[in-house]
């Protein structure tokens, strides 16, 4: 229970406590309520399943509890230290290992997807892993091929994990029957699943536990939740019995996230460095323009940590999103000791900075989902570091202007992996900016390319309103290509459009 001052308060007397007073006893009453619904929630969970759904409410209870105790930003702006020497590492001084020992550390090895986001934003129904993203292969058939090509290279034996969430099981564990001939063992866990809280009343919005039908009163809480979740699951136990050492886990949407031999020989290899074991890896790469709001890399309190936006003062935001103060950003592909992990989960000493995400739901209710980020948990292990890894290594796919990128000639498919072309001159992937209200749904999207431009000169591309382009276009250098309201441009076939701007209205029709 909270600490709550034992003092009367006299009459109607105002003293600088009576505020805190009103504020502790408010959150007593509320735990103290929520408790009695979980209670009567639990209720109505059938026999069979109320053993595990009571571990994820114990979960739910205690990140509720913490949610009431936080009073003001976590992360105090002044006290933000710079990052100690070291405490980065960049990846071109990280030492392959020697041929012969790449498979006893690929043994030693678990690759974990997170598989729980919805296609919806991009227009797609199901788990978003079964997109088609290129040569009419998912998200989940590049990961598969990924993971065979290492075990039938290295005759080794890494498997898949997938973690899931309520939204994405059932479609997932469907989608997965047809790899049972692939060299690959792929298990699924399901993360929690927690009530919404209203933001009136700060009760659950759930009068039982009949997911199914009330979808809308229940979430999954965010990446963060994979470590309760995994142990809760049996597989943590499992993998370390097997004498398997670390975790690699990343967003299944993101294509450059593959097995990095390099940095598993950090961690297992001829290139670890002293006695103690390195307990958890984030992957940073260098920030752009484009990634001012992403995650970095901080010391606070004389541990690595991750800040998010989120966690940002007002008057500090500008700050933070300055690429002079904040080189990296966190790339959410993170690599963790499990023995570690299940030391620090028995010890209750995991502990995550809470996001609380605000909801309108469709019937005008506004809620609050408590969430938790994976990489926030870096500060719970002893000695974690990061690791500055090459752009390739951050290819996510969140939006169609993703999509168009990555089915592009600007990269080849190898083993389920993105490669760059070497034509392309610089490194870096190019801008681009695709108008939502014609673009943002992968059906419509697709429908406006007769095929997908030549891509391999370009460095920004802006497209805005009913645009459609003919076979064979090459876009090089900055293209900006603006349909007013009411007009339509269609770029001819064979159209080389490089530094140009097309506008107002352009169509080409059969006669």
């Amino acid at each position: 229970m909270l600490n709550i001052p034992n003092e009367k308060v006299r009459g109607h007397q105002r003293v600088p406590s009576d505020t805190k007073e009103f504020h502790e006893a408010t959150k007593r009453d509320a735990l103290m309520r929520l408790k009695k619904d979980l209670d009567h929630l639990l209720e109505t969970v059938e026999e069979s399943r109320k053993c595990g759904v009571q571990k994820e409410m114990c979960g739910f209870e205690a990140l509720y509890h913490r949610f009431l105790q936080e009073d003001g930003p976590s992360v105090e702006w002044d006290r933000i230290e710079k990052l100690p020497e070291g405490a980065v590492k960049d990846y071109s001084t990280i030492k392959s290992p020697q041929e012969g020992h790449i498979r006893d550390m690929l043994d030693k090895l678990v690759v974990v997807k997170l598989n729980g986001g919805l296609g919806t934003s991009m227009g797609c129904h199901g788990p978003k892993s079964v997109i088609p993203v290129r040569n009419d292969l998912t998200f989940l058939d590049l990961t598969v091929q990924q993971i065979e090509h290492l075990n039938k290279k290295y005759n080794a034996n890494v498997p898949l994990v997938l973690m899931n969430s309520f939204n994405t099981d059932v479609d997932t564990e469907k989608v997965i029957r047809k790899y049972k001939g692939f060299q690959v063992h792929i298990y699924t866990f399901n993360q929690s699943c927690y009530p919404r809280i209203s933001r009136d009343s700060l009760l659950p919005i759930a009068k039982d536990f009949d997911i199914e039908n009330d979808i809308e009163a229940w979430y999954p809480p965010g990446h963060g939740d994979f470590y309760q979740s995994f142990q809760n699951s049996g597989l943590l136990r499992k993998f370390i019995e097997e004498g398997r050492e670390y975790c690699f886990l990343s967003n299944i949407d993101n294509l450059g996230a593959t097995v990095d031999i390099k940095i598993l020989n950090r961690l297992i290899g001829d290139d670890r460095q002293g006695d103690k074991p390195i307990e958890f890896v984030m992957e940073v790469t260098d920030k752009t323009r484009a990634d001012v709001k992403g995650g970095t890399l901080i010391n606070y309190e004389n541990k690595l940590r991750l800040l998010e936006i989120a966690q940002v003062p007002k008057e500090h935001v500008d700050d933070f999103k300055s690429v002079k103060t904040f080189k990296f950003f966190n790339t959410n592909n993170i690599w963790a000791r499990l023995e570690s992990i299940e030391r620090v989960l028995n010890a209750k000493t995991m502990n995550m900075e809470i996001i609380v995400n605000n909801k309108t739901l469709d019937n005008g209710m506004r809620v609050i989902q408590l969430e938790t980020a994976v990489g926030a948990a870096m500060k719970c292990f002893d000695g974690g570091i990061g690791i500055n890894v090459p752009r390739s290594r951050f290819l996510p796919v969140k939006k169609t202007s993703d999509l168009l990128l990555v089915m592009s000639n600007l990269y080849s498919l190898k083993y389920g992996s993105l490669v760059m072309s070497p034509q392309r001159m610089f490194p870096t992937t190019p801008l681009v900016k695709l108008g939502d209200n014609h673009f943002s749904k992968v059906k419509e999207f697709l429908s406006r390319f007769a095929n997908i431009p030549d891509l391999i000169e370009l460095d920004h591309l802006t497209v805005s309103g009913d645009v459609t382009f003919g076979r064979g276009v090459s876009l090089r250098g900055t293209v900006i290509i603006i349909a007013n309201h009411g007009d339509r441009i269609d770029i001819p076939a064979g159209a080389i459009l490089e530094n140009k701007i097309v506008s107002g209205n352009m169509r080409i029709l059969d006669h």
